[in-house]
């Protein structure tokens, strides 16, 4: 395996072509012109660009950061960043999921994920100025006028022109209701936009000739909160009737952050209409602003769940490689002999087998998330009704659970790495450092807890999601019970039961009016969730690879075992992913019960504990 094998290829080949069956997406209209064959090829040049042009520009990128000028309020990337750059729009990838109609290629969701993780293993911080304008390019397709259309997807979907999403201000915060960023309408139909916003991933740079912002801001007279709120595009150059360059508009960045991690990526300040000129253009109606972004969401947290995945997945890969060439020590089961690669060693063992039994979860629940999307964008009736309710659920479970264990892989595979993982020789200490952040944005993951506990729970009347969601697991555990021993698939049913009994525990105790104590569960119930969830997963590509693993290997045992191991890749990676989902069903899934106990335990120090009280002897 080579050190920058950042992604295992052949279980994103498993997922993609037998779990989740992409080839099935190619019934819909929108997919005809595909075939499994070109999905394979555009994954192998994602692979190949990630690893041969953006891995080795995000170890120099890093070093040096994006850097801005004060007295020009232009950012400059690192240098390294633009040949990859290049190579990435020229292969076409910013136009992957994008409509025919604007120069795009129309690749389903699933399909394009499954790039991206290539992608973004090789560099968070470079993806990010592509995956920002794609997410703007989405918001102008959806609710720009035709005119706005015409006038910026063309150059967006080639590349040419970023884009941002700006929500954060100052003072606001998570609290979005709170900005104070305004609009005011012209008579011409435009709007005039003041105000600042902070942390706006690629807000300056110098990849692109343009960037298109996509503003929050409340319309002049408009009422308090979100229901106030609209959303505009906002060029940062005007463009004019031809679609060529006009003259700037009144924005500006004003500072960049400098950050824990993800340094690449440029963290602007911006501030809009100093001089009261910063024109804007209305996307949706009036007051649709939260709706908008709230519908465009999903596709943000899956990407952001993605980084946390695809960050993990190329630490436990950089961890794979050093573990197999690392010698250090004697094998612990003989007692003469000289050193061994670590990878011998029990507990090594462990911390790769539970990284990888993480890693391969995660990787299927965010797909899983992907394909729901495609579903909800091309199906009609139940089946897209379905997907939808099942991915409105899975996304804070998918989001703060992929997130949170991105922290955790990255610092174990620093673990593995001993000393050297803390120096910067190897790569691992900048993973966990790029990973922090995925836990922050598009949402800390406290507020996906509470989205989890609240809005797809207790204050769901029918509860349709989780209906949805219990209805999914149990059909997909059918699917595969022949293959599946029974004792896995009731370790998923039994968490299931589980969960009910939570819910009508917290159902009732927020109907006796104890809120804080349910809020203060938000967090407890959405591990619970990732737990079973990652179960779930396990439980069923198990059913999936256990015929695989009686083919091949039959009931080879000792010598036998090993050697058409060594020599049948394919039979390696099916008895590897059945012995990660066995581990993490007969023992990791052991924490569920801990997580459960915690939340009906019904103590109360939590939220009963006063402001004072923390303060000890300050």
């Amino acid at each position: 395996m080579g050190s920058n094998q950042l992604a295992d290829s052949r279980d994103i080949r498993f997922l993609l072509f037998e779990m989740l069956d992409a080839p099935s997406l190619l019934k819909f209209e929108k997919f005809k012109e595909f075939d499994k064959e070109t999905f394979e090829s555009i994954l192998e040049l994602a692979e190949t660009i990630a690893t041969e042009k953006f891995y080795d520009a995000n170890i120099k990128g890093d070093a040096l950061g994006a850097t801005y000028d004060g007295q020009t309020k232009q950012v400059k990337v690192p240098p390294s960043y633009h040949a990859p750059w290049q190579a990435y729009v020229e292969a076409g990838f910013p136009s992957l999921i994008a409509s025919p109609e604007w120069g795009g290629m129309g690749m389903p969701e699933l399909v394009w994920k499954a790039c991206l993780e290539y992608i973004q293993a090789a560099s968070v911080p470079l993806s990010m100025y592509s995956t920002l304008a794609i997410g703007a390019y989405q918001l102008i397709e959806k609710y720009g006028s035709d005119e706005l259309k015409e006038t910026y997807l063309e150059n967006m979907v080639q590349g040419k022109w970023g884009g941002t999403m700006c929500l954060t201000e100052p003072h606001a915060g998570s609290d979005v209701g709170a900005l104070t960023t305004k609009a005011v309408k012209q008579e011409d139909g435009t709007y005039l936009i003041t105000g600042n916003k902070i942390f706006i991933s690629a807000g300056e740079h110098d990849l692109t000739e343009n960037i298109i912002h996509t503003v929050l801001a409340r319309i002049e007279g408009d009422p308090e909160g979100t229901k106030g709120i609209s959303i505009f595009a906002v060029p940062k150059i005007h463009v004019n009737k031809d679609k060529s360059l006009g003259k700037p508009n009144d924005v500006y960045c004003s500072g960049i952050e400098h950050k824990m991690g993800i340094t690449g990526s440029s963290t602007c300040s911006l501030t809009f209409g100093d001089n009261n000129a910063c024109v804007g253009y209305l996307l949706g109606e009036e007051r649709q602003g939260m709706s908008i972004m709230f519908g465009m969401m999903n596709s943000a947290r899956i990407e952001v769940a993605l980084q946390g995945q695809s960050t993990a997945s190329a630490a436990y890969m950089h961890s794979i490689s050093y573990a197999k060439n690392r010698v250090q020590s004697k094998n612990p089961a003989k007692k003469s002999g000289k050193g061994v690669p670590i990878i011998q060693h029990p507990d090594v063992k462990r911390m790769l087998l539970w990284m990888k039994s993480y890693c391969e979860a995660m990787r299927a629940l965010t797909y899983l998330a992907a394909l729901q999307y495609d579903l909800t964008e091309n199906a009609d009736g139940k089946e897209k009704e379905d997907a939808q309710a099942l991915l409105d659920f899975i996304i804070p479970i998918c989001k703060a659970g992929n997130t949170d264990n991105a922290w955790l892989i990255t610092a174990e595979a620093i673990q593995i790495f001993g000393g050297y993982g803390y120096c910067r020789e190897y790569p691992v200490e900048q993973m966990a450092r790029d990973s922090k952040i995925f836990s922050l944005y598009e949402g800390t993951n406290g507020i996906q807890s509470l989205d989890l506990l609240m809005r797809k729970l207790l204050m769901n009347p029918d509860m349709k999601n989780y209906q949805v969601f219990k209805e999914h697991i149990k059909n997909s555990l059918k699917k595969v019970e022949d293959d599946l021993p029974k004792e896995y698939a009731a370790i998923v049913q039994g968490g299931m039961a589980k969960m009910d009994e939570i819910i009508g525990y917290l159902g009732k105790e927020l109907k006796a009016g104890k809120v804080e104590k349910v809020l203060a569960q938000a967090v407890p119930l959405q591990k619970c969730f990732k737990l079973l969830c990652y179960a779930w997963m396990h439980a069923w590509s198990l059913g999936h690879c256990l015929p695989k693993v009686k083919e091949l290997l039959q009931d080879a045992k000792g010598e036998e075992l090993s050697s058409i191991l060594e020599k049948n890749s394919e039979a390696a990676y099916y008895q590897g992913r059945a012995r990660s989902a066995r581990f993490f069903l007969k023992t990791e899934f052991k924490h569920f019960d801990g997580q459960a106990a915690y939340i009906l335990s019904d103590d109360e120090e939590v939220w009963q504990t006063l402001e004072g009280e923390f303060t000890g002897a300050l």
